[in-house]
């Protein structure tokens, strides 16, 4: 079996500064970062569903493109983690042996890209498809949870980016495919089961 790849050489020294910021910042704060670590992907299915909701106001073709976001959220990280899959890089509390925030994740659970940033990433970037606004609301979310992730220790910071420029690459390009064809997939399903899900009438 190919060994695991340690990408301490990259930015180590960057990983182990935050972490040693980490350590010395308040308690409550740091609760604060790491529930959002954990918890925080659940903003992005709410903002899911407010972009679906208004965009069905707006007639099927929108909400043909705000049903997709999901979709096109999962694809993003259906790309990253055969990426993961592929380079096996080991988590940066194992390969530096640090006290970390969070638990550091079992051999095995690799580390480059981040599957938290490029989720974030492909939801925001999907979302903008939808609403600028919401988009808005959900990059900065986005960039919050890939830096939560080296701040409570368990990626290196090339992991965040990798995974935010993954996830944002494969939903620009699935979801401006989706919309480009809007209105011909919107005329296809409103006539079929989906039609609640795309109209108010």
């Amino acid at each position: 079996m190919t060994p695991a790849y340690n990408g301490s050489d990259i930015d180590g020294g960057a990983y182990i500064h935050v972490t040693d910021v980490a350590h010395r910042t308040p308690d409550w704060l740091n609760d604060v970062i790491s529930a959002w670590s954990l918890y925080g992907l659940a903003l992005f299915a709410v903002l899911m569903v407010v972009a679906w909701w208004r965009a069905r106001r707006a007639g099927a073709p929108a909400a043909v493109t705000a049903l997709a976001v999901p979709l096109i959220t999962l694809a993003g990280f259906g790309v990253d983690l055969l990426l993961k899959l592929v380079v096996r890089e080991d988590r940066p509390c194992q390969s530096l042996h640090v006290a970390v925030l969070e638990g550091c994740p079992a051999p095995g659970d690799w580390s480059f890209p981040s599957n938290h940033a490029a989720i974030a990433a492909a939801a925001a970037v999907a979302l903008l498809f939808v609403s600028r606004r919401l988009g808005a609301v959900a990059l900065i979310a986005a960039v919050l949870m890939a830096a939560s992730r080296v701040w409570v220790g368990v990626h290196y910071p090339h992991d965040v980016l990798a995974g935010c420029a993954l996830g944002a690459l494969v939903a620009a390009v699935c979801a401006r495919s989706v919309r480009s064809r809007q209105r011909a997939l919107a005329d296809r399903l409103v006539g079929g089961r989906l039609r609640p899900l795309l109209t108010t009438a």
